[in-house]
């Protein structure tokens, strides 16, 4: 399972990942992060069995956590050019009969819509 954790001013002072290791002995696989000394947000993975126990762990360390579900949106100007393809960190966008397609592991890091030729590709809003 794919998770956003958003740290405050607070938090984001905190080892709250190594904590989160220590108190769940979940493996985090850190997929994205953007952390300074004011706010942090990082995409983490974690095994869907544990996933709720890890998300309470961060929640009682003062973090946001947010499930990531959505897909990256596309409007009717997508092409299928599969530019987007080779730049999906998680592989989470495939070709299948000619047509781009955007698999369930996005962590919605944002590549694919940096590098559309057409502007077809849109982030949901969270």
């Amino acid at each position: 399972m794919f998770l956003r954790l958003r740290f405050d001013s607070k938090a984001v002072r905190k080892p709250v990942i190594s904590a989160v290791t220590l108190k769940t002995s979940a493996l985090i696989n850190i997929i994205k992060a953007e952390v300074g000394p004011r706010r942090g947000e990082l995409i983490v993975e974690v095994d869907d069995s544990i996933a709720e126990k890890v998300e309470k762990a961060f929640e009682e360390l003062g973090v946001e956590v947010l499930r990531l579900k959505e897909k990256v949106e596309r409007n009717e100007r997508c092409v299928h050019c599969g530019a987007c393809i080779s730049i999906c960190p998680v592989e989470a966008i495939v070709l299948q009969d000619g047509r781009v397609e955007f698999l369930d592991k996005c962590v919605l890091c944002g590549n694919c819509v940096k590098v559309c030729p057409v502007k077809a590709l849109k982030l949901p809003t969270t």
